[in-house]
Protein backbone atom coordinates (compact mmCIF):
# COMPACT_ATOMS: atom_id res chain seq x y z
CA UNK A 1 0.00 0.00 0.00
CA UNK A 2 2.85 2.35 0.89
CA UNK A 3 4.47 1.45 -2.31
CA UNK A 4 2.03 2.53 -4.28
CA UNK A 5 1.15 5.87 -2.23
CA UNK A 6 4.68 6.12 -3.12
CA UNK A 7 4.29 5.88 -6.98
CA UNK A 8 1.33 8.35 -7.08
CA UNK A 9 2.87 10.66 -5.48
CA UNK A 10 5.83 10.64 -7.84
CA UNK A 11 3.61 10.24 -10.65
CA UNK A 12 1.77 13.26 -9.59
CA UNK A 13 5.48 15.24 -9.10
CA UNK A 14 6.44 13.98 -12.40
CA UNK A 15 3.06 15.69 -13.89
CA UNK A 16 3.48 18.65 -12.03
CA UNK A 17 6.93 19.40 -13.17
CA UNK A 18 5.83 18.43 -16.62
CA UNK A 19 2.65 21.27 -16.58
CA UNK A 20 4.68 23.89 -14.87
CA UNK A 21 7.18 23.67 -17.76
CA UNK A 22 4.38 24.09 -20.19
CA UNK A 23 3.10 27.56 -18.86
CA UNK A 24 6.52 28.93 -18.81
CA UNK A 25 7.54 27.68 -22.10
CA UNK A 26 3.78 29.46 -23.10
CA UNK A 27 4.42 32.50 -20.77
CA UNK A 28 7.63 33.05 -22.58
CA UNK A 29 6.17 32.98 -25.67
CA UNK A 30 3.49 35.52 -24.99
CA UNK A 31 5.82 37.80 -22.74
CA UNK A 32 7.73 37.79 -26.43
CA UNK A 33 4.87 38.59 -28.22
CA UNK A 34 3.89 41.69 -25.93
CA UNK A 35 7.61 42.71 -26.15
CA UNK A 36 7.62 42.47 -29.92
CA UNK A 37 4.72 44.16 -30.53
CA UNK A 38 5.60 47.50 -28.32
CA UNK A 39 9.08 47.30 -30.02
CA UNK A 40 7.70 47.11 -33.43
CA UNK A 41 5.31 50.54 -32.80
CA UNK A 42 8.27 52.57 -31.59
CA UNK A 43 10.20 51.49 -34.40
CA UNK A 44 7.36 52.47 -37.10
CA UNK A 45 6.86 55.99 -34.90
CA UNK A 46 11.41 56.38 -35.32
CA UNK A 47 10.71 55.62 -39.32
CA UNK A 48 7.86 57.98 -39.85
CA UNK A 49 9.60 60.51 -37.73
CA UNK A 50 13.20 59.96 -39.57
CA UNK A 51 11.75 59.83 -42.95
CA UNK A 52 9.39 63.29 -42.33
CA UNK A 53 12.48 65.54 -41.19
CA UNK A 54 14.63 64.13 -44.48
CA UNK A 55 11.16 65.36 -46.43
CA UNK A 56 11.51 68.29 -44.58
CA UNK A 57 15.13 69.17 -45.37
CA UNK A 58 14.89 68.01 -48.89
CA UNK A 59 11.92 70.34 -49.56
CA UNK A 60 13.36 73.42 -48.13
CA UNK A 61 17.30 72.43 -49.64
CA UNK A 62 16.40 70.01 -52.62
CA UNK A 63 20.38 69.77 -52.83
CA UNK A 64 20.93 68.89 -49.62
CA UNK A 65 20.41 65.54 -50.45
CA UNK A 66 23.66 65.20 -52.45
CA UNK A 67 25.14 65.77 -49.39
CA UNK A 68 23.56 64.17 -46.41
CA UNK A 69 22.35 60.79 -48.45
CA UNK A 70 25.99 59.46 -49.29
CA UNK A 71 27.34 61.03 -46.01
CA UNK A 72 24.81 59.15 -44.07
CA UNK A 73 25.19 56.08 -46.06
CA UNK A 74 28.74 56.39 -45.85
CA UNK A 75 28.40 56.64 -41.30
CA UNK A 76 25.20 53.58 -41.07
CA UNK A 77 27.28 50.88 -42.94
CA UNK A 78 30.41 51.86 -40.89
CA UNK A 79 27.91 51.77 -37.74
CA UNK A 80 26.53 48.53 -39.28
CA UNK A 81 30.17 46.82 -40.56
CA UNK A 82 32.00 47.85 -36.95
CA UNK A 83 30.06 48.26 -34.36
CA UNK A 84 26.83 46.30 -34.78
CA UNK A 85 28.02 43.42 -37.17
CA UNK A 86 25.28 41.54 -38.59
CA UNK A 87 22.88 44.51 -38.68
CA UNK A 88 23.45 44.99 -42.57
CA UNK A 89 20.29 44.28 -44.92
CA UNK A 90 16.94 43.09 -44.09
CA UNK A 91 17.74 41.41 -40.92
CA UNK A 92 15.47 38.81 -42.06
CA UNK A 93 18.68 36.51 -43.88
CA UNK A 94 20.11 36.52 -40.84
CA UNK A 95 16.60 35.28 -38.64
CA UNK A 96 16.43 32.58 -41.39
CA UNK A 97 20.04 31.75 -41.29
CA UNK A 98 20.03 31.94 -37.28
CA UNK A 99 17.05 29.46 -37.60
CA UNK A 100 19.09 26.89 -39.00
CA UNK A 101 22.27 26.92 -36.82
CA UNK A 102 21.57 23.92 -33.95
CA UNK A 103 24.48 25.75 -31.89
CA UNK A 104 22.97 28.33 -29.50
CA UNK A 105 26.56 30.19 -29.42
CA UNK A 106 26.75 30.59 -33.14
CA UNK A 107 23.29 31.38 -33.36
CA UNK A 108 23.88 34.70 -30.54
CA UNK A 109 25.89 36.93 -33.31
CA UNK A 110 23.22 36.94 -35.82
CA UNK A 111 20.07 37.64 -33.64
CA UNK A 112 21.33 39.32 -30.23
CA UNK A 113 20.14 42.10 -28.52
CA UNK A 114 22.82 44.37 -29.57
CA UNK A 115 22.18 43.37 -33.02
CA UNK A 116 18.78 44.15 -32.56
CA UNK A 117 19.57 47.61 -30.78
CA UNK A 118 22.08 48.12 -33.52
CA UNK A 119 19.27 47.69 -36.41
CA UNK A 120 16.73 49.96 -34.72
CA UNK A 121 19.23 52.31 -34.22
CA UNK A 122 21.12 52.35 -37.90
CA UNK A 123 17.45 51.48 -40.11
CA UNK A 124 16.71 54.91 -38.57
CA UNK A 125 19.48 57.08 -39.42
CA UNK A 126 19.63 55.76 -42.92
CA UNK A 127 15.60 56.74 -43.48
CA UNK A 128 16.76 60.04 -42.40
CA UNK A 129 19.04 59.76 -44.67
CA UNK A 130 16.62 58.95 -47.38
CA UNK A 131 17.36 55.54 -47.90
CA UNK A 132 14.61 53.48 -50.24
CA UNK A 133 14.01 50.97 -47.27
CA UNK A 134 11.23 49.64 -45.11
CA UNK A 135 11.31 49.11 -41.35
CA UNK A 136 9.10 45.93 -41.69
CA UNK A 137 12.36 43.30 -42.61
CA UNK A 138 14.45 44.88 -39.54
CA UNK A 139 11.38 44.04 -37.37
CA UNK A 140 11.63 40.24 -38.06
CA UNK A 141 15.17 40.52 -37.04
CA UNK A 142 14.17 42.35 -34.07
CA UNK A 143 11.20 40.36 -33.17
CA UNK A 144 13.45 37.22 -33.23
CA UNK A 145 16.97 38.83 -31.26
CA UNK A 146 13.92 39.26 -28.84
CA UNK A 147 12.46 35.78 -28.95
CA UNK A 148 15.94 34.76 -28.36
CA UNK A 149 17.49 36.61 -25.59
CA UNK A 150 13.92 35.02 -23.49
CA UNK A 151 14.87 31.61 -24.89
CA UNK A 152 18.35 31.57 -22.87
CA UNK A 153 16.53 31.51 -19.76
CA UNK A 154 13.98 29.31 -20.65
CA UNK A 155 14.47 25.48 -20.47
CA UNK A 156 12.92 24.61 -24.03
CA UNK A 157 16.14 26.46 -26.43
CA UNK A 158 14.66 26.32 -29.66
CA UNK A 159 14.20 27.42 -32.99
CA UNK A 160 10.45 27.81 -32.25
CA UNK A 161 11.29 31.31 -30.35
CA UNK A 162 13.54 32.94 -33.10
CA UNK A 163 10.33 31.64 -35.62
CA UNK A 164 7.77 33.30 -33.44
CA UNK A 165 9.58 36.13 -33.08
CA UNK A 166 9.93 36.49 -36.51
CA UNK A 167 5.97 35.99 -37.09
CA UNK A 168 5.14 38.26 -34.84
CA UNK A 169 7.37 40.73 -35.98
CA UNK A 170 5.93 40.58 -39.47
CA UNK A 171 2.29 40.62 -37.68
CA UNK A 172 3.31 44.00 -35.49
CA UNK A 173 4.72 45.38 -38.58
CA UNK A 174 1.97 45.20 -40.89
CA UNK A 175 -0.54 44.84 -38.60
CA UNK A 176 -1.70 41.34 -40.40
CA UNK A 177 -1.73 38.53 -38.17
CA UNK A 178 -2.22 35.54 -40.76
CA UNK A 179 0.41 36.98 -43.27
CA UNK A 180 2.72 36.85 -39.67
CA UNK A 181 1.86 33.26 -39.26
CA UNK A 182 1.82 32.29 -43.14
CA UNK A 183 5.25 33.90 -43.21
CA UNK A 184 6.70 32.05 -40.67
CA UNK A 185 5.18 29.16 -41.95
CA UNK A 186 6.07 29.48 -45.74
CA UNK A 187 9.27 31.75 -45.80
CA UNK A 188 11.32 31.37 -42.59
CA UNK A 189 10.81 27.63 -41.57
CA UNK A 190 8.66 26.10 -44.76
CA UNK A 191 7.27 23.66 -42.67
CA UNK A 192 5.09 23.34 -40.39
CA UNK A 193 5.25 21.67 -36.95
CA UNK A 194 2.55 21.03 -35.56
CA UNK A 195 3.59 21.22 -31.00
CA UNK A 196 5.65 24.64 -32.01
CA UNK A 197 2.15 25.73 -34.03
CA UNK A 198 0.18 27.10 -30.92
CA UNK A 199 3.22 28.90 -29.43
CA UNK A 200 3.63 30.60 -32.48
CA UNK A 201 0.14 31.65 -32.62
CA UNK A 202 -0.26 32.88 -29.20
CA UNK A 203 3.19 34.96 -29.69
CA UNK A 204 1.55 35.99 -32.98
CA UNK A 205 -1.92 37.61 -31.06
CA UNK A 206 0.26 38.95 -28.23
CA UNK A 207 1.88 40.98 -30.67
CA UNK A 208 -1.35 41.64 -32.51
CA UNK A 209 -3.00 42.61 -29.13
CA UNK A 210 -0.40 45.00 -28.03
CA UNK A 211 -0.14 46.77 -31.71
CA UNK A 212 -4.28 46.81 -31.26
CA UNK A 213 -4.30 48.35 -27.93
CA UNK A 214 -1.58 50.99 -28.71
CA UNK A 215 -2.71 52.39 -32.52
CA UNK A 216 -6.14 50.75 -32.77
CA UNK A 217 -7.68 49.13 -35.41
CA UNK A 218 -6.37 49.79 -38.87
CA UNK A 219 -5.60 48.24 -42.27
CA UNK A 220 -1.71 48.98 -43.28
CA UNK A 221 -3.00 50.67 -46.99
CA UNK A 222 -6.45 51.60 -45.49
CA UNK A 223 -9.45 49.54 -46.60
CA UNK A 224 -9.38 49.01 -50.40
CA UNK A 225 -12.43 48.28 -52.53
CA UNK A 226 -10.86 47.56 -55.75
CA UNK A 227 -12.41 44.78 -57.63
CA UNK A 228 -11.42 43.15 -60.83
CA UNK A 229 -14.31 42.06 -63.55
CA UNK A 230 -13.80 38.19 -65.18
CA UNK A 231 -13.06 39.10 -68.85
CA UNK A 232 -10.46 41.16 -70.77
CA UNK A 233 -9.31 42.81 -67.52
CA UNK A 234 -7.81 39.57 -65.84
CA UNK A 235 -5.23 40.03 -69.46
CA UNK A 236 -3.83 42.78 -66.86
CA UNK A 237 -3.07 39.99 -64.20
CA UNK A 238 -1.09 38.32 -66.76
CA UNK A 239 1.00 40.62 -67.46
CA UNK A 240 1.51 42.71 -64.34
CA UNK A 241 2.55 38.89 -62.85
CA UNK A 242 5.25 38.50 -65.83
CA UNK A 243 6.52 41.97 -65.43
CA UNK A 244 6.64 42.28 -61.85
CA UNK A 245 7.98 38.62 -61.42
CA UNK A 246 11.06 39.43 -63.90
CA UNK A 247 11.76 42.71 -62.41
CA UNK A 248 11.69 41.05 -58.98
CA UNK A 249 13.93 38.40 -60.01
CA UNK A 250 16.32 40.74 -61.52
CA UNK A 251 16.35 42.14 -58.30
CA UNK A 252 17.43 39.33 -56.68
CA UNK A 253 20.70 38.77 -59.21
CA UNK A 254 21.82 41.91 -58.56
CA UNK A 255 21.67 41.74 -54.70
CA UNK A 256 22.64 38.47 -54.36
CA UNK A 257 25.71 39.59 -56.60
CA UNK A 258 27.14 41.97 -54.84
CA UNK A 259 26.30 40.47 -51.64
CA UNK A 260 28.47 37.32 -52.69
CA UNK A 261 31.29 39.54 -53.89
CA UNK A 262 31.58 41.12 -57.68
CA UNK A 263 34.91 39.31 -59.58
CA UNK A 264 37.82 41.09 -60.73
CA UNK A 265 38.95 44.44 -59.32
CA UNK A 266 35.88 46.18 -58.59
CA UNK A 267 34.93 43.11 -56.41
CA UNK A 268 38.19 43.53 -54.80
CA UNK A 269 38.01 47.64 -54.57
CA UNK A 270 34.46 47.23 -53.26
CA UNK A 271 35.65 44.57 -50.29
CA UNK A 272 38.66 47.11 -49.70
CA UNK A 273 36.33 50.86 -49.48
CA UNK A 274 33.35 49.47 -48.30
CA UNK A 275 31.81 52.61 -46.63
CA UNK A 276 33.31 54.71 -50.05
CA UNK A 277 30.68 52.59 -51.88
CA UNK A 278 28.01 52.96 -49.91
CA UNK A 279 28.62 56.80 -50.16
CA UNK A 280 28.36 55.95 -54.30
CA UNK A 281 25.07 54.12 -53.53
CA UNK A 282 23.89 57.26 -51.73
CA UNK A 283 24.90 59.29 -54.50
CA UNK A 284 22.61 56.72 -56.79
CA UNK A 285 19.77 57.45 -54.08
CA UNK A 286 19.82 61.43 -54.20
CA UNK A 287 20.28 61.30 -57.89
CA UNK A 288 17.18 59.06 -58.67
CA UNK A 289 15.39 61.37 -55.86
CA UNK A 290 16.33 64.33 -57.49
CA UNK A 291 14.68 63.39 -60.91
CA UNK A 292 11.51 61.50 -58.79
CA UNK A 293 11.07 64.88 -57.28
CA UNK A 294 11.57 63.45 -54.09
CA UNK A 295 8.73 60.72 -54.28
CA UNK A 296 11.64 58.43 -54.89
CA UNK A 297 13.22 59.23 -51.01
CA UNK A 298 12.34 56.16 -48.01
CA UNK A 299 9.43 53.44 -47.72
CA UNK A 300 7.21 55.01 -50.67
CA UNK A 301 4.44 54.65 -48.58
CA UNK A 302 2.36 57.39 -48.91
CA UNK A 303 2.70 56.92 -52.83
CA UNK A 304 1.69 53.55 -53.24
CA UNK A 305 -0.78 54.21 -50.91
CA UNK A 306 -2.30 56.65 -53.44
CA UNK A 307 -2.35 54.29 -56.00
CA UNK A 308 -3.89 51.48 -54.52
CA UNK A 309 -7.12 53.79 -53.16
CA UNK A 310 -7.32 54.82 -56.96
CA UNK A 311 -5.95 59.08 -56.26
CA UNK A 312 -3.71 59.19 -59.01
CA UNK A 313 -1.44 57.12 -61.00
CA UNK A 314 2.38 58.18 -60.56
CA UNK A 315 4.56 59.31 -63.71
CA UNK A 316 6.06 56.36 -65.30
CA UNK A 317 9.29 56.87 -64.13
CA UNK A 318 8.57 56.09 -60.35
CA UNK A 319 8.76 52.44 -60.47
CA UNK A 320 11.94 52.23 -62.40
CA UNK A 321 13.58 54.94 -60.47
CA UNK A 322 12.32 53.33 -57.38
CA UNK A 323 13.62 50.16 -58.35
CA UNK A 324 16.92 51.52 -58.84
CA UNK A 325 16.82 53.54 -55.62
CA UNK A 326 15.85 50.35 -53.63
CA UNK A 327 18.76 48.77 -55.10
CA UNK A 328 21.12 50.99 -54.44
CA UNK A 329 20.32 50.90 -51.12
CA UNK A 330 19.85 47.14 -50.75
CA UNK A 331 23.77 46.39 -52.13
CA UNK A 332 25.16 49.81 -49.54
CA UNK A 333 25.10 47.03 -46.95
CA UNK A 334 23.17 49.49 -44.52
CA UNK A 335 20.56 48.29 -42.62
CA UNK A 336 17.14 48.58 -43.63
CA UNK A 337 14.20 45.95 -45.32
CA UNK A 338 12.85 45.82 -48.83
CA UNK A 339 9.24 44.56 -47.85
CA UNK A 340 8.11 48.42 -48.05
CA UNK A 341 9.66 49.99 -51.06
CA UNK A 342 8.84 46.61 -52.88
CA UNK A 343 5.19 47.28 -52.66
CA UNK A 344 5.41 50.92 -53.71
CA UNK A 345 7.92 49.17 -57.08
CA UNK A 346 5.23 47.45 -57.25
CA UNK A 347 2.53 49.98 -57.44
CA UNK A 348 4.73 52.01 -59.72
CA UNK A 349 5.04 49.72 -62.20
CA UNK A 350 0.92 49.14 -62.17
CA UNK A 351 0.93 52.57 -62.20
CA UNK A 352 3.04 52.70 -65.74
CA UNK A 353 0.96 49.99 -66.96
CA UNK A 354 -2.30 51.52 -66.38
CA UNK A 355 -1.91 53.56 -69.88
CA UNK A 356 -2.06 50.11 -71.29
CA UNK A 357 -5.27 49.04 -69.69
CA UNK A 358 -6.90 52.04 -68.60
CA UNK A 359 -9.88 49.64 -68.79
CA UNK A 360 -8.49 48.57 -65.31
CA UNK A 361 -9.64 50.21 -62.09
CA UNK A 362 -6.07 51.51 -61.15
CA UNK A 363 -6.39 50.32 -57.16
CA UNK A 364 -7.23 46.79 -58.84
CA UNK A 365 -4.22 47.19 -60.73
CA UNK A 366 -1.93 48.27 -58.10
CA UNK A 367 -2.79 45.29 -55.84
CA UNK A 368 -1.86 43.14 -58.73
CA UNK A 369 1.30 44.78 -59.09
CA UNK A 370 2.21 44.81 -55.55
CA UNK A 371 1.62 41.13 -54.81
CA UNK A 372 3.33 40.52 -58.67
CA UNK A 373 6.66 42.23 -57.64
CA UNK A 374 7.02 41.21 -53.52
CA UNK A 375 6.24 37.18 -55.01
CA UNK A 376 9.24 38.15 -57.26
CA UNK A 377 11.22 39.21 -54.86
CA UNK A 378 10.74 36.94 -52.10
CA UNK A 379 9.50 33.84 -54.32
CA UNK A 380 6.93 32.99 -51.22
CA UNK A 381 3.34 33.76 -53.07
CA UNK A 382 1.35 32.69 -50.78
CA UNK A 383 2.81 34.96 -48.28
CA UNK A 384 2.55 37.79 -50.64
CA UNK A 385 -1.23 37.89 -51.63
CA UNK A 386 -1.91 37.18 -48.19
CA UNK A 387 -0.03 40.24 -47.07
CA UNK A 388 -1.36 42.67 -49.61
CA UNK A 389 -4.96 40.76 -49.15
CA UNK A 390 -4.69 41.61 -45.23
CA UNK A 391 -2.98 44.96 -45.14
CA UNK A 392 -6.06 46.20 -47.17
CA UNK A 393 -8.51 44.39 -45.95
CA UNK A 394 -9.95 43.82 -49.73
CA UNK A 395 -11.56 40.48 -49.76
CA UNK A 396 -12.89 40.52 -53.85
CA UNK A 397 -9.42 40.71 -55.15
CA UNK A 398 -7.81 37.31 -53.54
CA UNK A 399 -8.74 35.42 -56.74
CA UNK A 400 -7.03 37.60 -58.75
CA UNK A 401 -3.95 37.87 -56.33
CA UNK A 402 -3.29 34.47 -55.66
CA UNK A 403 -3.30 34.34 -59.70
CA UNK A 404 -0.37 36.87 -60.14
CA UNK A 405 1.26 35.35 -57.21
CA UNK A 406 1.84 31.99 -58.74
CA UNK A 407 2.93 33.66 -62.34
CA UNK A 408 5.15 36.23 -60.72
CA UNK A 409 6.87 33.76 -58.53
CA UNK A 410 7.23 31.15 -61.74
CA UNK A 411 8.85 34.43 -63.85
CA UNK A 412 11.23 35.56 -61.26
CA UNK A 413 12.33 31.94 -61.05
CA UNK A 414 13.32 32.17 -64.78
CA UNK A 415 16.42 34.76 -63.38
CA UNK A 416 16.91 33.44 -59.89
CA UNK A 417 16.55 29.49 -58.27
CA UNK A 418 15.52 31.04 -55.14
CA UNK A 419 13.71 34.40 -53.35
CA UNK A 420 16.10 36.78 -51.75
CA UNK A 421 16.26 35.88 -48.08
CA UNK A 422 17.15 32.97 -48.65
CA UNK A 423 19.79 33.25 -51.01
CA UNK A 424 21.19 35.96 -48.96
CA UNK A 425 20.93 33.40 -45.58
CA UNK A 426 23.85 31.57 -47.40
CA UNK A 427 26.04 34.33 -46.39
CA UNK A 428 25.47 33.67 -42.33
CA UNK A 429 25.44 30.40 -42.45
CA UNK A 430 28.66 28.23 -41.62
CA UNK A 431 30.50 27.49 -45.19
CA UNK A 432 27.30 29.13 -47.01
CA UNK A 433 25.70 25.68 -46.74
CA UNK A 434 21.88 25.88 -48.77
CA UNK A 435 19.48 26.36 -46.22
CA UNK A 436 17.02 24.02 -45.73
CA UNK A 437 13.58 23.68 -43.57
CA UNK A 438 14.28 21.95 -40.21
CA UNK A 439 13.15 18.42 -39.75
CA UNK A 440 10.49 18.38 -38.11
CA UNK A 441 12.32 15.63 -35.51
CA UNK A 442 14.45 18.48 -35.07
CA UNK A 443 11.82 20.79 -33.85
CA UNK A 444 9.81 18.89 -31.91
CA UNK A 445 12.83 17.56 -29.84
CA UNK A 446 13.62 21.37 -29.51
CA UNK A 447 10.30 22.06 -28.32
Amino acid sequence: MAVSANRYASHLAVRSRIAAKRWSRRSAFLLGGVLVGAVAIGMAYAADLAQAGFLRAIERLPWIGFVITPLGFGVATLLARNVFPNSQGSGIPQAIAALHIEDQEKRAPLVSLRVGIGKIIVMTLGLLCGASTGREGPTVQVGAAIMFAIGRFSPYRQGGFLLAGAAAGVAAAFNTPLAGIVFGIEEMSRSFEARTSGLIIGAVIAAGLTSLAVVGDYSYFGTAIATLPLGKAWIAVLVCAVVGGLAGGLFIRIVTLFARGIPGAVGRAINNYPVAFAMLCGLGVAICGLNGDHSIYGTGYEQARAIVHGEKALDYWFGPLKFLATTFSAISGIPGGVFSPSLSVGAGIASALSVVFDHVPLGSLALIGMVSYLAGVVQAPITSFVIVSEMTNDHAMVIPLMAAALIANAASKFLAREGLYHALARNYLPQRTTPSAPSDSKLSAQA
